[in-house]
C-alpha cells in the first residue's frame, strides 16, 4: 500500500503565516497528510505568486507530477480542448459547436441541449439554469 506523501519541495518554503493552512483538517487527508497537488501563495507584500522549488526526476514520461494532465484545460481554454476532454471523460462525442455556444454564453436553446444530451430537455434544466443565471 502506498503511503500518501506530498512531493518534496511543494510545501517546504511556504511562509510561516500560511503554515496553519497546511495542517487544517479541511486541507488534509484523514492521516493528516496535506491533500495537495500543487501549492501557490502570495503574501500581502509579494509582487507575484510563489511556489516551492521542485526537483523532478530525470527519467520518466515528461509529466512526473501530472501537471500537464491536471491543468491542461487551464492552459488551453479553447472549445476544441474542452470538447476533446469531455468526449473522453463522458465517453461520448461532444459537439464542439455546442461547447463554443456555451463558452460564449449564447442563450441556451432546446437544440443545444439535445445535441449535448438527447435524454434531457431544456425545461428539465430550468432550476439549474436559474440558479447559475445562464441566459435562455
Amino acid at each position: 500500500m502506498d503511503i500518501p506523501t506530498v512531493w518534496p519541495g511543494v510545501l517546504d518554503p511556504v511562509p510561516d503565516i500560511f503554515r496553519l493552512c497546511l495542517t487544517a483538517p479541511a486541507f488534509c487527508e484523514e492521516d493528516g497528510v496535506p491533500a495537495v497537488t500543487c501549492c501557490l501563495w502570495r503574501g500581502a507584500g509579494d509582487a507575484a505568486w510563489r511556489t516551492g522549488t521542485i526537483t523532478f526526476p530525470e527519467e520518466g514520461d515528461g509529466d512526473p507530477d501530472g501537471a500537464n494532465v491536471l491543468f491542461e484545460l487551464l492552459v488551453d481554454r479553447s472549445p476544441e480542448a474542452y470538447a476533446t476532454w469531455a468526449s473522453g471523460y463522458y465517453e461520448t462525442p461532444v459537439d464542439v459547436e455546442a461547447v463554443r455556444a456555451l463558452l460564449a454564453q449564447r442563450p441556451l436553446t432546446p437544440e443545444i441541449v439535445t445535441v449535448l444530451n438527447p435524454d434531457i430537455k431544456l425545461a428539465d434544466l430550468a432550476e439549474d439554469i436559474a440558479e447559475i443565471g445562464y441566459p435562455v
